[in-house]
């Protein structure tokens, strides 16, 4: 019952942070998420749970670093090829990514302290360890997957609108703003599943960080160099 009870607490905690962190101040969206993980990871330790079942134990960081190259290593093969390809390319023409120094910032200090970081703590880390105590493997990825997707809904706001490839595709009515908030829960829900897989299959959370890092950091990066090649 208490590790129901831990489960409940735990996406209630979530729950809130999401809505502090879009739907309030400015200084709110930059701090509440990190310091949530951290308050997060605090918690469940003092309700017993290990350093191994939040995949921080320094066991697996070894297993968890070998795991992290090759993930990285594949995205970022994933992520030239797309920025080349002339039918991808449109896609990574976000506005917020159009300089390279916005972009710079943002994969080297904004996405690594504010994105990766703290999301894979709070999810692979706190949340898969109390739903690993109540659920089997199928249950682990199906809530945390889902859990993972509706996150990403108030971040999606506004995300058809900032990128000329998804506007073109799903149109920037309010019909492809739905289509694009719900095209990212989808796509952020199947990159929970992979995330948390790495994280099962690694032990450590080095692997997924590594992952989610590459995938959104990779991305900006790749965004400003294509902005840069087109506007020439």
């Amino acid at each position: 019952m208490h590790a129901y009870i831990d489960v409940a607490v735990v996406v209630i905690v979530l729950t809130g942070t999401n809505l502090i962190a879009h739907f309030t101040t400015v200084w709110a969206s930059i701090f509440t998420v990190p310091i949530a993980a951290v308050v997060l990871v605090g918690m469940v330790r003092r309700r017993g749970l290990g350093w191994a079942e939040l995949g921080l134990a320094p066991s697996h960081w070894r297993r968890g670093s070998v795991w992290a190259l090759a993930a990285v290593a594949i995205v970022l093969t994933a992520v030239a090829i797309g920025a080349l390809l002339p039918m991808t390319r449109p896609f990574f023409l976000a506005d917020r990514y159009a300089t390279i120094s916005g972009a710079l910032i943002a994969s080297m200090i904004v996405i690594p302290l504010q994105t990766a970081i703290p999301e894979e703590l709070a999810f692979r880390g706190v949340l898969h360890g109390t739903l690993d105590r109540v659920v089997g493997a199928r249950g682990l990825f199906a809530a945390g997957s889902m859990l993972f997707g509706l996150w990403h809904i108030a971040s999606s706001f506004g995300l058809t609108s900032g990128n000329k490839g998804l506007s073109g595709f799903l149109g920037s009515g309010v019909a492809g703003q739905i289509l694009g908030i719900g095209l990212a829960v989808v796509a952020t829900a199947a990159a929970g599943a992979v995330f948390t897989w790495l994280r099962r299959r690694s032990g450590s959370l080095i692997a997924p960080i590594a992952l989610h890092w590459s995938v959104n950091g990779a991305g900006a990066l790749a965004a400003a160099v294509v902005w840069h090649t087109t506007l020439r």
